[in-house]
């Protein structure tokens, strides 16, 4: 087990990492006080104590000059760019946190008791970005949270779930059953320093693109900021993430177990694509297009059956018949 800081008025977990940093900058944990939780040394804590040990005493710090913006002739010197964190982790080894073994172990898990496969389908969200754009100023005047891209995908998949609900199931192959669920508790993974979480919108069936925005906001806002609770954290029947968020056009997301779909969506990007017009003539227009991807359990969910599916998503966000929701 790693050490810990040896101050006389704190036990806290020092990571090997802080441990590093603090033995390079000449920095002596037990004079340390940490922002962390539980007054936990974090990484940040070191850095700021070397900045201010190297600071000039006499005389202010020079400022710092902002650099421009990144362009495209700026690219490679951004990629060569190391951060500080980057630095201290070559070379080194730590222990994994709690939270990473139980995704690591949860990961695997699903692998091993499902037969998962993953379908992908483009959509063309134009319709989406244009009703967005009408109606995201007075959106967030009268809700008081952004309207992104996802409270309108999370209603069309809840849709879809009350017509299909084999991807709102839970599938028990020693006892030979399949329970299905009683409402749509849809979790949406969220990033986080710590590791990816999956808080759960409970009944998100029952709710309209604003409640969804708000439970959105919410719940990624207090998974983040470490508080949430373990019953926000459970539940979920299907499960929804956004590598998108990251650049990613498109993946193979693993089930969240014991559910048996869960849908992934990629990032918006604007691409020519040919489109039919009333008169069934084909032209080239610059469309808004994502991709969405659904990985599945075969072992309950045929693939035609989840085409259909996926199709019915896609359909239902091109269509963008949104409009009755504001």
């Amino acid at each position: 087990m790693a050490p810990r800081a040896t101050s006389a008025s704190s036990d806290v977990y020092v990571t090997p990492l802080v441990r590093k940093l603090a033995k390079e900058n000449h920095i002596d944990l037990a004079t340390m006080k940490g922002t962390g939780v539980g007054g936990r040394i974090r990484k940040q804590d070191v850095l700021d104590a070397a900045e201010k040990a190297k600071a000039p005493k006499s005389a202010p710090a020079p400022a710092v000059e902002t650099p421009a913006p990144a362009s495209k002739g700026s690219a490679r010197a951004a990629a060569q760019q190391v951060s500080e964190e980057a630095i201290a982790l070559r070379g080194s080894t730590e222990k994994m946190s709690r939270l990473r073994k139980v995704i690591a172990s949860r990961m695997v898990e699903s692998l091993h008791v499902s037969a998962q496969l993953t379908a992908t389908v483009e959509v063309d969200m134009t319709a989406i970005s244009r009703l967005r754009t009408a109606q995201k100023a007075a959106f967030k005047a009268r809700e008081g949270v952004g309207l992104s891209y996802l409270p309108f995908i999370t209603k069309a998949v809840v849709e879809a779930l009350k017509q299909n609900p084999k991807f709102n199931a839970r599938i028990d192959t020693e006892a030979g059953t399949v329970s299905y669920g009683a409402s749509e508790n849809v979790g949406i993974a969220v990033d986080t320093p710590r590791g990816l979480l999956v808080p759960v919108i409970k009944d998100a069936g029952d709710l309209n693109i604003a409640g969804l925005a708000h439970h959105i906001a919410d719940l990624a806002a207090r998974t983040r900021d470490n508080k949430v609770t373990p019953d926000e954290l459970s539940g979920g029947t299907f499960t929804i993430t956004n590598y998108g968020s990251a650049g990613a056009l498109f993946d193979t997301p693993i089930v969240n177990q014991p559910e048996v779909a869960i849908l992934g969506t990629g990032a918006l990007v604007k691409r020519p694509v040919v489109v039919t017009n009333e008169f069934g003539e084909d032209t080239i227009a610059i469309r808004d297009m994502m991709y969405i991807s659904l990985s599945y359990d075969h072992r309950l969910i045929d693939g035609a059956v989840a085409a259909r599916f996926l199709t019915g998503v896609r359909n239902r966000l091109e269509e963008g018949d949104f409009a009755g929701e504001f």
